[in-house]
C-alpha cells in the first residue's frame, strides 16, 4: 500500500504545458491588422512625401532673369609694370659681395650706399696659389726622382753576346757542311718551279672544267674548249635546221602561214592548201635534220662528258702535286731556313751581331756618363724649385693681407626695382648686380589684344585699374602699336602708369570701349561654350498632378558684346527668361533641377 501511495499522478497532455497560455486565433489577427495599418500609414507618407524627397535628389540651381538695357563693353588685360628709364649698377674687376644695405622696392637718394664689396678670393689670389701648388708639386716630383737604371742595356747586351755567339756557330757549321746545303738549294728551286706549273694547271683544269658545267665557254682556256667550241656550234646548226623544218611542216600540215620569223629565215612560205607530196616531202625533210640534230648532239654530249671526265683526272693529278711540292717546300724552309745563307753571308751576320754588340756597350757607356751630369742638372733644379717655393709663398700672403672694404653708392634718386646678387657673390665685370628705375621719368605697362577691339578705342582713354588696392594709381592710353610677331592679328595697347607703383608689379586694366542698348543681357556666369559653340542653360517648366517640374534647356547664343559681371546675347532667348548661373551639382541639357527657393 505504501508502494501505491507513492507513484506520482499522471497529468493529461493539456496539461504539460505548465505554465504556457493557451493558444488564442483572436490574438494573431490583431498582430495582422497592426501589420497592415503601419504599411499603409508608412505608404501614405511616402505618397503625400514623395515630391519632397524626389526634389531633394536633385540639383539645386540659382538663376537670375535675363534683363534689357545699357551695358559698356570693355577690353581686358593685364601687363607688367616698366619703368622708362633705369640703370644697371656695375663694378669693375672681380670683387666679393660684403654687405647688401637695400631692399627690393626701397627708395634711394643720389649718393646713398648700396653695398659694400672686398677683394675676397680674388682671381689673382688664387692665380698665385694655384702657382704655388704646382711648384710644390713639382719640387715633390724632383725629390722623388729614382735614380738611373740600367737592367735594360746590361741586359741587352748579354742578348747580343748570346746571338754572336750563335751566328758564329751556324757560320762553322755551314762552313762543314757547304755541299749539302748547296744540294738542298737546288732541289728547293727545283720543288717551286714544279709548284709553279701544277699550281697554273690546276687553275686551267678548275676554269675549264666549270665552263663545261655551265656550258660557258668564254673564260676557259681556248687551249683546252677548241673542240668542244667546234661540236657546239655544229649542234647549234643542226638545231636551228630541224626547227626551221619543223616549222614548215607544221605550217604545211595545219594550212597556216608561218610566222614573221619563220618567214625571214629564207624558208618558202607554204600555199593555202599543200599536196600530200608537198607534206611528205616536208616530213622528211625534218625527220632528216631531226636525226643530224640527235647526231649532233650526241656528238657533243658525248665528247664533253668524256673530256670533262679526262680534265678531272687532270686536276686531282695537279692537285696531288701542289700538296707535294707545297709539303717539300715548306719541310725545307722550316728545317733547313739557315742552309739559304751561303759562308760568305753567315760571315757577313757575325760582322753585324759583333758590331751591334759593340755599339750597345759604347752607348750604355755615354748614357752612364750624360746621366751623371743630368744628377747634377737635376740637383741645381731642385736647389732653384725651393727658392720659387719661397718667392710664391710670400706673395700669397701680401695677397692675402689686401682685403679693402668699398662702398658702391648710388648715382641717381630713384626705387630699386632688382636685385640681381647677395652677400658673399664674387662679381665679373658688367655684371648688373643691382637696377635702379628712376622714378622722375615714370613707368608704361603694355598689353596685347585683338586688332579688332582696337578700331572701338582711341588714345587718351583712361583705363581702369582693377587691382588698384592703393587707390592712387592711374593709366592713359597713350599709343597704339602693330605687334610684330609674324601672322599676328594682335595690337599692343601702351599706357603711361602714374601714382604709388613699381617696375615689375602686374595691373589688371579695364579699358571701356563705348555703350549700347541690348534685348537679352545675362550675367557672364551663365554662358558656357563647348564643341559645338556658346550656349545658356534656361529654365522649362511641366505641370504634373504633384505640381511643376523644372528642366534645364540648352540655348544657342552668339556674345554680341561684354563687361566684367554681363554678356550681352542674341539668340533664342527673351528679356524675362531665367538662365541657370549656379547649381549644386554638375547640370546637363534635359536634366530636372530644383529652384533654390523651393
Amino acid at each position: 500500500m505504501n508502494e501505491i501511495n507513492d507513484v506520482k499522478e499522471i497529468k493529461a497532455p493539456k496539461d504539460i504545458k505548465g505554465d504556457k497560455e493557451d493558444y488564442d486565433p483572436r490574438k494573431k489577427r490583431e498582430i495582422i491588422k497592426t501589420v497592415l495599418i503601419i504599411f499603409l500609414a508608412v505608404l501614405l507618407v511616402l505618397t503625400f512625401f514623395s515630391n519632397t524627397i524626389m526634389n531633394k535628389s536633385l540639383a539645386e540651381i540659382t538663376t537670375e532673369r535675363t534683363t534689357s538695357g545699357k551695358l559698356t563693353e570693355r577690353i581686358r588685360g593685364s601687363g607688367l609694370v616698366e619703368s622708362n628709364q633705369s640703370y644697371g649698377v656695375t663694378v669693375d674687376g672681380n670683387k666679393v659681395i660684403d654687405t647688401i644695405m637695400v631692399k627690393t622696392g626701397k627708395e634711394v637718394k643720389k649718393g646713398d650706399v648700396l653695398f659694400t664689396i672686398g677683394t675676397g678670393e680674388s682671381e689673382e689670389l688664387t692665380a698665385a696659389e694655384d702657382a704655388l701648388a704646382a711648384l710644390e708639386l713639382e719640387y715633390n716630383k724632383a725629390l722623388l726622382t729614382p735614380p738611373a737604371d740600367y737592367t735594360a742595356e746590361n741586359q741587352a747586351i748579354k742578348n747580343a753576346r748570346e746571338d754572336l755567339a750563335a751566328a758564329v756557330a751556324k757560320r762553322d757549321n755551314a762552313a762543314a757542311n757547304q755541299g749539302s746545303v748547296d744540294e738542298a738549294k737546288e732541289n728547293n728551286r727545283y720543288n717551286k718551279s714544279q709548284l709553279n706549273y701544277y699550281t697554273k694547271l690546276q687553275t686551267k683544269l678548275t676554269a675549264v672544267i666549270a665552263a663545261v658545267d655551265t656550258d660557258e665557254y668564254i673564260t676557259a682556256p681556248a687551249e683546252y674548249t677548241g673542240q668542244l667550241l667546234e661540236l657546239k656550234n655544229a649542234l647549234a646548226t643542226a638545231e636551228e635546221e630541224y626547227n626551221a623544218a619543223k616549222q614548215i611542216y607544221t605550217a604545211l600540215l595545219t594550212g597556216n602561214a608561218p610566222s614573221d620569223d619563220e618567214s625571214n629565215s629564207g624558208m618558202p612560205a607554204p600555199a593555202s592548201s599543200a599536196s600530200p607530196e608537198e607534206i611528205n616531202a616536208a616530213k622528211a625533210d625534218m625527220d632528216s635534220k631531226e636525226e643530224a640534230y640527235e647526231t649532233a648532239k650526241a656528238a657533243y654530249d658525248d665528247t664533253k662528258y668524256a673530256l670533262r671526265a679526262d680534265w678531272a683526272n687532270q686536276l686531282a693529278d695537279a692537285e696531288s702535286n701542289v700538296d707535294y711540292y707545297t709539303a717539300l717546300i715548306e719541310e725545307y724552309e722550316s728545317g733547313n731556313g739557315s742552309g739559304e745563307m751561303t759562308v760568305d753571308e753567315l760571315n757577313e751576320d757575325v760582322k753585324t751581331k759583333q758590331r751591334t754588340l759593340e755599339d750597345l756597350i759604347t752607348q750604355l757607356a755615354k748614357t752612364q756618363k750624360e746621366n751623371g751630369n743630368q744628377d747634377k742638372i737635376n740637383d741645381l733644379d731642385i736647389e732653384a724649385k725651393k727658392k720659387d717655393i719661397e718667392k710664391a709663398k710670400k706673395k700669397v700672403k701680401e695677397l692675402k693681407k689686401e682685403n679693402e672694404t668699398t662702398e658702391i653708392k648710388s648715382k641717381y634718386s630713384g626705387i630699386v626695382s632688382a636685385i640681381n646678387a647677395k652677400a658673399g657673390d664674387e662679381t665679373v665685370p658688367d655684371m648688373e648686380i643691382m637696377t635702379i628705375d628712376i622714378a622722375e621719368e615714370g613707368y608704361t605697362v603694355q598689353i596685347t589684344v585683338d586688332a579688332e577691339k582696337t578700331k572701338k578705342i582711341k588714345t587718351g582713354v583712361a583705363a581702369e585699374i582693377v587691382n588698384n588696392w592703393s587707390g592712387n594709381i592711374e593709366a592713359v592710353l597713350t599709343d597704339i602699336k602693330n605687334d610684330t610677331t609674324p601672322n599676328s592679328k594682335k595690337r599692343i595697347l601702351v599706357f603711361s602708369v602714374t601714382g604709388d607703383i613699381e617696375s615689375g608689379e602686374y595691373l589688371d586694366l579695364s579699358i571701356p570701349c563705348g555703350s549700347g542698348n541690348y534685348d537679352a543681357i545675362v550675367p557672364k556666369s551663365a554662358v558656357y561654350s563647348d564643341s559645338e559653340g556658346t550656349f545658356v542653360l534656361t529654365v522649362a517648366s511641366k505641370s504634373s498632378p504633384l505640381g511643376n517640374r523644372y528642366f534645364a534647356k540648352r540655348v544657342p547664343v552668339e556674345v554680341t558684346v561684354s563687361d566684367e559681371l554681363s554678356s550681352a546675347v542674341s539668340g533664342e532667348i527673351s528679356n524675362g527668361d531665367y538662365v541657370i548661373i549656379a547649381a549644386s551639382k554638375p547640370v546637363s541639357p534635359g536634366d530636372q533641377v530644383r529652384m533654390k527657393d523651393e
